[in-house]
């Protein structure tokens, strides 16, 4: 490995949008801070199976909808 290319990698503190925290070690950041996270595991509907919404933007969705309607999917 050629010295001086990769990023430092050292400890910091994941703070889950409940409060808890954990330990990781990370090029994010430096050593010993603190990430605080927006949506993780515990809150996404994409980890917890709740309902998502689905955003047309472009009228992409709609063309899509329109183009295979008739296939009864």
């Amino acid at each position: 490995m050629k010295n001086g290319i990769h990023p430092d990698y050292h400890t910091i503190t994941v703070v889950m949008t409940n409060g808890t925290e954990y330990q990781t070690r990370s090029t994010w950041g430096g050593e010993g801070d603190k990430m605080n996270l927006d949506i993780d595991p515990t809150s996404h509907p994409a980890w917890t199976g709740g309902n998502q919404q689905l955003l047309d933007r472009g009228g992409r969705v709609s063309r899509f909808k329109k183009r295979y309607e008739g296939l009864g999917i």
